[in-house]
């Protein structure tokens, strides 16, 4: 269960937000101690915090800058002070994002959830993935078919990956050579046709035979 963390003085707004954040299976606090808001931060722990800005004694850009010493846990300020002016004030304090008052609660809710997930692991990363038989391993880049296991250069398992996961769909060459220029220093047409070319004869030799099809001037494809 996440924990969200609400700054806001306004006790019927503050009440009302935590209302919907713990219906959406969240636990929320409201701030209490506007003197030391940084103390129940801490106390709390929050995965999340929704700061006004206008608050008593210290304003909601001075917590932002504390709590920012001591964690970088998402921020969204949530205010009626909505100008240019504060939206880039709240940015460069820390904020991860701005929600202008009066608000929508399923605007707040959305943007909560948006963030959450972002900012931290909802699921186990999957290891494996699976396509006619063949299991392509994500922890150590090995494909598997019948019982024998084929290593994969860093090319061949990022074409073979990015294929499974869009198994039955076609994945462009366009789309290959993107995935692959995010670490090779440069990938064009004909290295992409000699990349595919090697990456087949492996499968056949491991016993994969029209594993993947050529759907001609588009892309490629594995079967689902």
């Amino acid at each position: 269960m996440h924990r969200v963390f609400i700054v806001e003085d306004d006790t019927v707004i503050a009440e009302a937000i935590k209302r919907r954040i713990s219906a959406w299976g969240c636990s929320a606090r409201c701030a209490t101690n506007f003197e030391n808001v940084l103390s129940e931060f801490a106390d709390f722990d929050p995965q999340l915090v929704l700061m006004d800005i206008s608050l008593p004694f210290f304003n909601g850009y001075h917590w932002c800058s504390e709590i920012r010493r001591v964690s970088k846990v998402p921020i969204i300020f949530v205010s009626s002070a909505s100008d240019n002016m504060n939206i880039v004030m709240a940015v460069n304090m820390g904020g991860d994002d701005f929600i202008a008052k009066p608000f929508d609660f399923d605007v707040l809710t959305a943007k909560v959830q948006a963030l959450l997930r972002r900012a931290y692991d909802f699921t186990a990363p999957t290891k494996l993935l699976e396509s006619g038989g063949a299991v392509l391993s994500i922890a150590d880049a090995t494909l598997t078919f019948e019982g024998r296991k084929t290593e994969l250069t860093k090319n061949e398992f990022k074409m073979l990956q990015m294929l499974i996961e869009n198994k039955g769909s076609i994945v462009t060459r366009d789309e290959i050579m993107t995935r692959l220029w995010e670490s090779d220093s440069f990938v064009d047409e004909n290295t992409l046709t000699v990349n595919i070319t090697r990456l087949r004869r492996k499968l056949e030799e491991t016993g994969l035979i029209n594993f993947i099809t050529t759907k001609k001037g588009i892309g490629y494809m594995v079967g689902d």
